[in-house]
């Protein structure tokens, strides 16, 4: 599982593509939280809060990721690697397994340069470093299980098809779907007093939850329960491989 997991790392980091992906939304977020007038501009809001920047993070997830892991397994099954790799000794859980880690290593070190963000906050407030410390903590470990959710989505696009086109497509459409639509149908205000039920089965619900600074054992349940769900379908597609 090792192995795989450090091949992963060295693929994605083996080309200047690794490096555009992080830097691309170093620049994004920067430029919104920074530069462009609007709802996430840091320094219009006049208070020093970093707030802005996790609301608009899973947003940019919603493409970052799936550019991520589309390679993952599609790129292996259209080298022609993929049937070397079944035949290897080793089992179909820690092949995926590695893979999913590796893949959420490289989305972690894309996080890492955001405490630059926190530092220029604790520097700019008044008083100096006036920062809700227990918050920003909660928010990050919020960041943290939503890649891992959005990372497991990712994988399981990617082992549908030999295209990294059609597995980045459809990886941006299921996190966008799985963060944001069970939170608009409750908007929508459909089925009333089931808008709560509806709303509590979105990633969004449970983001912010986290977000606040108060750990919640469901929240954590749903996190990885969800992420062990598309790492299961995973296993399932690429054991039909194996069989085939």
């Amino acid at each position: 599982m090792f192995a795989i997991f450090q091949k992963e790392l060295r693929s994605f980091f083996s080309s200047p593509i690794g490096y555009l992906i992080i830097g691309v939304f170093l620049v994004v977020t920067s430029l919104f939280l920074f530069v462009f007038t609007n709802d996430y501009n840091i320094l219009d809001n006049g208070f020093a809060s970093i707030k802005a920047f996790f609301d608009l993070a899973p947003w940019i997830f919603i493409f970052l990721i799936p550019a991520i892991t589309m390679k993952s397994f599609a790129e292996e099954k259209k080298l022609g690697t993929m049937e070397l790799l079944l035949t290897k000794p080793i089992s179909i859980s820690k092949l995926i397994f590695g893979k999913y880690l590796g893949n959420l290593v490289v989305v972690i070190l894309s996080i890492l340069p955001s405490i630059l963000y926190v530092a220029a906050i604790w520097f700019l407030g008044k008083p100096f470093g006036n920062l809700d410390i227990g918050a920003t903590l909660g928010s990050y470990l919020g960041l943290l299980f939503l890649s891992g959710s959005y990372t497991a989505i990712g994988l399981f696009c990617s082992s549908l098809t030999s295209n990294q086109i059609i597995a980045f497509i459809s990886s941006v459409f299921l996190c966008f779907i799985s963060y944001f639509a069970c939170k608009g149908l409750a908007d929508f205000d459909i089925m009333s007093s089931w808008n709560y039920g509806i709303e509590y089965f979105g990633i969004d619900y449970h983001y912010q939850s986290i977000s606040r600074g108060v750990l919640d054992s469901r929240d954590v349940i749903y996190f990885i329960s969800f992420a062990f769900l598309f790492l299961k379908l995973t296993h399932f597609k690429i054991s039909n491989l194996r069989i085939h």
